[in-house]
């Protein structure tokens, strides 16, 4: 059963409790990027995240370059922003720190 897509003002409180995230241009989805001392930093950050996707099963869009890590949530099946994004990002800055 897909999760619907969050409202406008769900969106809104979501996003005033996760102020390191941005909306992408879209709507229908948030983006945040990670910055770390080296490479082997944002790896283990990266691994940590995969793990904590597999436990949520929601899986992350990202990428990697050196000492930064570009995570985008979005839920698919939803067809976009859904609460299943917003608790896999407060997850992710729990991680983080």
């Amino acid at each position: 059963m897909a999760l619907p897509q969050l409202t406008d003002g769900q969106r809104a409180e979501a996003l005033a409790a996760l102020p390191e995230w941005t909306l992408r241009d879209d709507g229908c989805a948030i983006e945040r990027e990670f910055r770390f001392r080296d490479f082997s930093r944002a790896w283990a950050f990266m691994s940590r995240v995969a793990l904590l996707a597999e436990k949520h099963d929601h899986h992350p869009e990202w990428s990697n370059v050196y000492n930064r890590v570009a995570i985008t949530l979005t839920t698919h099946d939803a067809g976009g922003l859904s609460a299943r994004d917003t608790a896999m990002a407060r997850a992710i800055d729990k991680l983080a720190g």
